[in-house]
């Protein structure tokens, strides 16, 4: 019997600066671990033995790392300047360890994507949209970013770490969560913004408004449509809302993946297969002087 084909898709920024910050956390920079080449290390090691293990769990027939662009290069950027714009810049050795790993995932034959002036959102949300189209498998999104929850189907699940756990976040999770449909999640998040992302929503609507409004009334469109017949139960939210009205459409606009970015389009779909290679995994370890047990 064909095993049935299964798609992993790797937010690598999230992945990667995950585990330099938890590797990296208290330490001074003399103090991460290098090899004789002079290379930090820290969170290489413990990325890849994260995607072994995600390889060992689900079983993936097809592999794909989606890498960002600098945030100054993107669409969002364009459409508003402050875009990411609170955002610190990038510790040298998480950087360094980018450039590494690029090379690592190259030379272990892990399809890796970068499209100018998008985001790896917006790879991950192209990539989710064809193969929903094009396969009968799954697709099993690898990210932190709960952004990406727009993107949630029957075929496409998202693993997500809760407190020491990592579940497989489904459809049936987040509509039991948040009685929306994943889409809808877009409104949501235009309402109550994204401190991390500074997107700014509208000021002063928070959780325990933004989630019932669009329970409620379906989209933003539909609350400004209906603005003067708004529940009473909202009133207290009416300035705040009439206020940040063009917030609120910039914010969607801002929280909205694309699924049809040019360059994936005709992107062929097999380049992302993938069978793991122990012994190329362990040598190109050893080159890097990292000891993992690879199985």
């Amino acid at each position: 019997m064909e095993k049935k084909e299964t798609l992993l898709l790797i937010d690598g920024f999230n992945l990667l600066s995950r585990c330099y910050f938890a590797t990296a956390y208290g330490k001074e920079m003399h103090d991460l671990p290098r090899n004789s080449k002079g290379q930090f290390t820290n969170a290489i090691r413990v990325t890849i033995q994260k995607l072994l293990m995600l390889v060992r769990e689900h079983e993936p027939t097809h592999i794909t790392v989606a890498w960002d662009v600098k945030r100054d290069e993107t669409l969002r950027r364009e459409k508003y300047a402050d875009y990411k714009g609170t955002r610190n810049e990038l510790p040298e050795p998480l950087i360094q360890q980018f450039e590494t790993l690029v090379e690592l995932f190259d030379t272990i034959g892990i399809s890796q994507l970068t499209i100018p002036r998008y985001e790896a959102d917006d790879i991950i949300g192209t990539l989710v949209n064809r193969w929903r189209k094009e396969k009968d498998g799954e697709c099993i999104i690898y990210s932190n970013d709960r952004d990406l929850l727009q993107l949630l189907c029957e075929k496409t699940s998202q693993l997500i770490s809760i407190k020491r756990d990592e579940i497989k976040y489904t459809l049936s999770h987040f509509q039991e969560e948040y009685g929306i449909t994943p889409l809808q999640w877009i409104d949501v998040k235009a309402l109550l913004g994204d401190k991390s992302d500074n997107i700014p929503g509208v000021a002063g609507v928070g959780d325990k408004a933004a989630l019932p409004l669009i329970q409620q009334y379906g989209a933003i469109e539909f609350i400004y449509e209906n603005f003067e017949t708004l529940d009473p139960k909202y009133k207290r939210y009416l300035k705040k809302l009439e206020a940040g009205r063009d917030m609120a459409i910039l914010s969607k606009d801002l929280c909205t993946i694309f699924t049809d970015v040019p360059d994936l389009i005709e992107h062929d779909l097999e380049i992302c297969k993938y069978e793991l290679d122990k012994q190329a995994v362990r040598e190109a370890l050893q080159a890097l002087e990292i000891q993992i047990r690879v199985g």
